[in-house]
């Protein structure tokens, strides 16, 4: 690999062909006539439940059932008018003070001039948009409380074990098919995906626990539940082919219930989530042919991991902090990255002007800087 084709390296995510969960019906418009308000809720995920050994599909699905729902998305038609655009499902996560609030896609509700939540008894309610988030594909909406009977808990996602049984609830292709369950295992607890926004901005990635369990157009929004019956994941969309065409099947994708946790947070207390940058172009070092990593990143053959900087935000943190082409990322404040969602989630635990350390090979020189987080990344 020649340093010029080195530079051309992008990350693909391993999506082509995905579809969102929402059943899209009609056409949509801008979300902008919905009244957006912020109530500070203090959700947390818990230490997930010991699973008991007698645990059923049919315990844990009972467990979290009645706070399943179905999402409505609807367009203006007229001036007093709206015609039903897309469903999608979510999950009441909270029940405080007046309101009960719900955790969905971003992309279910994405257009939407109105959104109604039907909830397990088949009754519909109005719904107001607390905050969304593109990045991640989540959003939050708040309800009244008054019908609301049961909320979900979230396990740890960190603790789920590849070949652990889950199930997925949701409404597949509509709410005439609500409260459906399907059963599969996790395939992967980490999977780096692309995302992008509505207005086609790419992120490069977003980490994603990958399931075998059915998840059909509708699903979007809906949990991922592990047998002790809690939220271990926010389903949200599906491999339907490979790059070459060939149909895929058994791979879906949740949004890690600890990563919703955090999210959901922001939304409710500011309705957006503001990212902090450190101002990199980046190719993960594994793409990186071992010639090239001798000869152009001259790197310590010790050094297996990590993400090479291609490009600096000029003036940016990475910038300042002295970081230059071909540098390879190995830490951030002591935890190892081994690649590009190690970095992100790293990197996203913090906040705008929080300081990190960033370790980093600069050929064969190891090295460890302060990097204040002044870049905002933008959504």
């Amino acid at each position: 690999m020649t340093q010029q084709s080195l530079a051309k390296i992008v990350l693909t995510g391993a999506v082509a062909g995905v579809i969102g969960g929402g059943a899209i019906l009609y056409g949509q418009r801008e979300l902008s006539d919905i009244q957006t308000k912020t109530q500070k809720v203090n959700t947390k995920a818990e230490k997930t439940a010991a699973i008991p050994t007698n645990a059923t599909a049919t315990t844990a699905y009972n467990k979290i059932s009645d706070a399943v729902v179905s999402v409505l998305n609807f367009s203006q038609t007229g001036k007093n008018s709206f015609s039903e655009s897309s469903e999608g499902s979510g999950v009441i996560y909270k029940k405080a003070n007046d309101a009960a609030y719900i955790v969905t896609n971003n992309h279910v509700i994405h257009g939407a001039a109105k959104i109604q939540v039907m909830l397990h008894d088949g009754k519909k309610v109005e719904a107001t948009l607390v905050g969304k988030d593109a990045m991640t594909d989540l959003a939050v909406l708040k309800i009244d409380p008054a019908n609301v009977t049961t909320t979900a808990a979230f396990g740890d996602s960190s603790q789920i074990q590849v070949g652990q049984k889950v199930l997925a609830i949701g409404s597949p292709l509509g709410s005439q098919y609500a409260s459906s369950v399907t059963e599969g295992i996790i395939s992967a607890k980490k999977r780096l995906v692309d995302a992008s926004s509505e207005n086609g901005q790419n992120y490069g990635g977003s980490t994603v626990i990958q399931t075998d369990a059915a998840i059909n157009p509708g699903n979007s929004g809906g949990p991922l539940v592990n047998f002790a019956g809690q939220v271990v994941g926010i389903n949200s969309m599906k491999l339907s082919s490979s790059a070459s065409g060939t149909s895929v099947e058994g791979m879906g994708f949740a949004i890690p219930s600890d990563q919703v946790v955090d999210i959901v947070n922001k939304l409710v207390k500011d309705g957006k989530v503001t990212r902090p940058a450190i101002g990199i172009g980046l190719v993960e070092l594994s793409a990186v042919t071992v010639d090239d990593q001798k000869s152009l990143l001259k790197i310590p053959d010790a050094v297996t991991g990590g993400v090479v900087v291609m490009s600096t935000t000029p003036n940016g943190p990475a910038d300042r902090a002295g970081l230059k082409k071909y540098d390879v990322i190995t830490a951030i404040d002591g935890k190892k990255v081994s690649g590009q969602a190690d970095l992100r989630e790293e990197l996203y635990k913090h906040n705008l002007n929080d300081t990190i350390d960033i370790t980093f090979y600069h050929q064969n020189d190891k090295k460890t800087v302060k990097v204040k987080l002044t870049q905002k990344l933008e959504s």
